[in-house]
């Protein structure tokens, strides 16, 4: 079964209160003000209100598109087999891989708190860098994680891979759907791929359905 997940470090490290960088470069600065953003969102005393949760999630995923390079991502993800896709393939691959990926994020944002997270600095190649972070739990540990980012539109920079203690969430997703469509076909993996869709949509129906009727009832 195809699983959309989103390794924890990555939820923690878009989620906690950022620490000021050693060396902060101009990916990581904008980095900062992002993560600075989601934290507002998820603190925010009106969005945490139950009855507010879709639209506290809306507001998160916002700023997921403007951290992430979905494209970009999709594309390394889909790895040798993205040559082979027409263009309206690779549309409709990009919009699925974002939109799963976005609500397997969300789903599990509100989980954690109280973590930090130290800047420790930039690797910057041309028009690509990775920004380097350290997770600091609340038990003490730390989770090396490192952003890898490439700049897009003049001065922007987006990720478009994330490395958590050494392991590429690109990687991860490439040898998911190689798998699925070397074993398949790249029909059947669209295919579960709009099933998870689906899946995550109807959760999202029944939530909004309760938290109407609790407003009802109030």
């Amino acid at each position: 079964m195809l699983s959309f997940f989103v390794p924890i470090a990555l939820v923690l490290a878009l989620v906690v209160a950022p620490a000021t960088a050693a060396r902060a470069g101009q990916a990581s600065d904008q980095l900062k003000v992002q993560i600075d953003r989601v934290v507002k969102a998820i603190e925010d005393p009106d969005l945490k209100k139950e009855s507010r949760a879709l639209e506290r999630r809306k507001s998160v995923r916002k700023i997921a598109e403007d951290i992430f390079d979905f494209g970009e991502t999709a594309k390394r993800s889909l790895g040798r087999h993205w040559l082979a896709r027409t263009p309206a393939e690779r549309e409709e691959f990009i919009g699925l891989f974002a939109d799963l990926l976005e609500r397997s994020y969300i789903s599990k944002i509100e989980l954690f708190n109280g973590e930090k997270i130290q800047f420790v600095g930039d690797t910057p190649d041309g028009d690509q860098t990775i920004v380097r972070t350290k997770i600091l739990t609340r038990q003490g540990t730390e989770v090396p994680v490192d952003y890898r980012m490439l700049k897009k539109g003049g001065d922007r920079w987006l990720v478009y891979d994330v490395m958590i203690e050494g392991v590429s969430l690109v990687a991860n997703y490439r040898t998911q759907f190689n798998k699925i469509i070397q074993t398949s076909s790249y029909q059947e993996l669209v295919k579960k791929m709009k099933t998870k869709q689906e899946e995550f949509l109807e959760q999202e129906k029944q939530q909004q359905q309760q938290q109407t009727q609790t407003k009802r009832t109030s």
